[in-house]
């Protein structure tokens, strides 16, 4: 662990980052934003796993490797979404949620 620092305090700060990457998702109109929120909350569960894990259990590795496997899939995630969003801004010209619920299937 880092010195002078409690797994309290890291708790605390992931779960504001997790709960900032909800309001985010929940309040934000552009689909790159909502990407970021989501980025976030997987940013901060991963913190978790790593942190919990070095706590609990200091010689395994099942938090890292949980941790490396959200990162590969939060990848893959990100550059689906960017295919996607890149797709929708051609079509219609904007990334904004309100234009793509409107828009002609």
């Amino acid at each position: 662990m880092i010195p002078g620092v409690t797994i309290y305090e890291i708790l605390t700060v992931t779960s504001i980052l997790f709960f900032i990457g909800v309001y985010g998702f929940i309040t934000r109109k552009n689909l790159i934003s909502i990407l970021i929120s989501v980025e976030l909350i997987l940013n901060a569960s991963v913190i978790n796993f790593v942190v919990i894990n070095k706590y609990l259990y200091p010689d395994m590795l099942q938090g890292v490797i949980f941790s490396i496997f959200i990162i590969a899939v939060a990848a893959a995630e990100t550059a689906l979404a960017v295919s996607i969003i890149i797709n929708l801004y051609r079509q219609i010209s904007s990334v904004e949620v309100k234009d793509i619920e409107t828009m002609k299937y």
